[in-house]
């Protein structure tokens, strides 16, 4: 039995063997130092891609940042900054943190003065999604470059490259870093290049840990102690790196849960056949719930109530609001289905109470996916509902108690996600 399955974990791991398809090390080493230089030819590349990229982030198009991420040559410097610590070549190390350098900045100015000619000022959803990075932006760094190193080095490197690329998005948080430069938006700058920051970190992470996977040999041998001091500052940049996105994910995480656990509740508990949930929300302690249809009896009510505590909803108050006029347009329906005939006064009634029923409906789906889409975007937003004051779209912003948001910023993203540049926004 022993020698059987001895001989199967033989048999498996051939199958994911990373050696015996392991390319020329000084070739590998001579390529990625051939891609790390930034004049001439790449620098313009470089300047091409960065236009693209904030093109596509200034007219909110996927497809054009797509593109300027594979245009783009931002992964050589810091593919070699990682191989170059792996293999102890500190030479190399030395020309990739230059050149990353003299790159960065290139990028940045070469967004900021597009940004600061362009005539086109809103922030798109496209550029507001790089403000705000999160643990899960580490993770497709560190995939991104593991699957960018082990290409790099094999024989057959088929499409990976461009492939990682894009996932791992270089260009874009760079551009947004010069629109908030050239806007005079501090947390738009600070908020890219952080993700930015993070995608260098954990590129450059996973080429070092895949050189040692792959047992490169050292260029030039250094005494232990050395070795080990390096290997400590690389763990303490990697956990200071780690922190802030770390603290994010769990505000995320913990909003998204109490959010599904909202509405698997009133979904549950409070919905019935005939009865529309139009919205539902907190306010402080309290679970607010907005009905219209078939009135919600005080039993039923009484019921939920008791039973909000196997949905984390243990320390909330329930208050069901439910409106009379849309019992009207239940009742009037009801009538229309049983009576042989209608006059045009009934027709026009029921139509405008129709016409008003899913104008609430549409908004308040419409409020779900932008509170939802908001969480990641602004950490001091609570919540957002989106509805119409006397004809005039209006957005209630919930802020957090203590917090100090970026209003201008929140009223943008909200303008342009609904779409409404008279869109009115109220804070509370």
């Amino acid at each position: 039995m022993s020698i059987n399955l001895r001989e199967s974990i033989k048999y498996i791991s051939h199958y994911f063997n990373l050696l015996h398809d392991k390319e020329d090390e000084q070739e590998v080493i001579e390529q990625v130092r051939g891609s790390i230089v930034f004049r001439g030819t790449n620098l313009w590349i470089l300047i091409f891609a960065i236009l693209i990229a904030s093109l596509g982030l200034n007219v909110n198009s996927t497809a054009v940042i797509i593109g300027a991420m594979l245009v783009s040559p931002l992964m050589g410097p810091i593919i070699g900054m990682g191989l170059a610590v792996g293999i102890s070549d500190f030479e190399l190390l030395k020309q990739s943190l230059k050149n990353y350098g003299v790159a960065t900045l290139i990028s940045v100015v070469t967004a900021t003065v597009y940004f600061f000619i362009s005539p086109l000022s809103e922030a798109q959803s496209e550029l507001l999604a790089r403000t705000s990075p999160s643990l899960y932006d580490v993770l497709i760094a560190f995939c991104g470059g593991a699957a960018g190193v082990l290409a790099l080095t094999c024989k057959s490197k088929g499409q990976v490259i461009p492939g990682v690329a894009i996932a791992t998005a270089l260009m874009p948080p760079l551009c947004t870093a010069g629109y908030g430069l050239a806007t005079a938006q501090w947390s738009y700058f600070f908020g890219a290049f952080y993700l930015f920051f993070i995608n260098t970190v954990f590129i450059a992470t996973a080429t070092f840990l895949g050189s040692k996977l792959l047992r490169f040999h050292p260029v030039q041998s250094i005494n232990p102690d050395t070795n080990r001091r390096g290997r400590r500052v690389i763990y303490t940049i990697v956990f200071l790196t780690l922190i802030p996105a770390a603290i994010m994910t769990v505000s995320i995480v913990q909003k998204n849960v109490f959010q599904r656990n909202m509405h698997s509740f009133v979904r549950t508990e409070l919905d019935r056949s005939g009865t529309q949930i139009l919205s539902q929300q907190t306010v402080g302690d309290t679970l607010r719930v907005v009905a219209v249809g078939k009135e919600i009896t005080d039993e039923e009510i009484a019921e939920a109530r008791s039973r909000m505590h196997f949905y984390g909803l243990g320390g909330y108050h329930l208050l069901v609001i439910q409106s009379d006029a849309a019992g009207d347009l239940y009742a009037l329906s009801s009538h229309l289905s049983t009576a042989e005939h209608t006059n045009a006064l009934l027709n026009a009634q029921i139509a405008d109470l129709q016409h008003r029923l899913d104008g609430y409906t549409a908004l308040d789906t419409l409020s779900v996916r932008v509170s939802a889409e908001a969480t990641p975007l602004f950490p001091s937003v609570e919540r957002i509902a989106v509805g119409r004051l006397g004809g005039q779209l209006t957005a209630l912003v919930d802020i957090k108690q203590g917090s100090s948001p970026d209003r201008h910023r929140i009223a943008q993203w909200l303008r342009a996600r609904t779409q409404d540049e008279n869109l009115e926004v109220v804070y509370k």
